[in-house]
């Protein structure tokens, strides 16, 4: 296998190894998972859901490898992403950016989902400076 057969996301919220949307869109079609970097902006929306927008800050997530280039299809209909529509009309757009390793090496290009800053903003979104999102962040720092 050759690495253009090789589908990579860039994940940073619900589709993370151990958050909500993992077990069902991923675990069965991924063939490598390593902690990943990105830049752009990271926010916290009052649907449990993060996104990411464009920016030059650090978002830090998971690079997950596919060798099954269906799983694009399922990720765009979970992202509620077509593109068919205009970015606007999408609540998610797919687009290739660089992705670093942990140590800020780059690691290549990977697919992601990204929101406009506008829109992020409509939906109330709270920047996260830190670059972090985690649906288990609240449950742990309440305890």
């Amino acid at each position: 296998m050759t690495n253009d057969e090789i589908i990579k996301v860039f994940v940073y919220g619900t589709l993370k190894p151990g958050e909500a949307n993992y077990q069902r869109y991923c675990a069965d079609y991924v063939v490598a998972a390593r902690e990943a970097i990105a830049l752009g902006q990271l926010f916290d929306l009052p649907f449990g859901y993060p996104a990411m927008t464009p920016g030059s800050f650090k978002v830090y997530g998971v690079l997950l490898s596919f060798t099954n280039p269906d799983v694009l299809q399922q990720l765009d209909w979970l992202e509620d992403y077509d593109p068919q529509r205009a970015i606007a009309e999408n609540e998610y757009y797919r687009q290739q950016i660089e992705v670093y390793d942990t140590s800020l090496a780059p690691l290549g290009k990977a697919w992601t989902y990204l929101m406009t800053l506008e829109q992020a903003r409509t939906f109330g979104g709270v920047l996260l400076p830190d670059g972090w999102w985690s649906s288990h962040k609240s449950v742990t720092s309440d305890q």
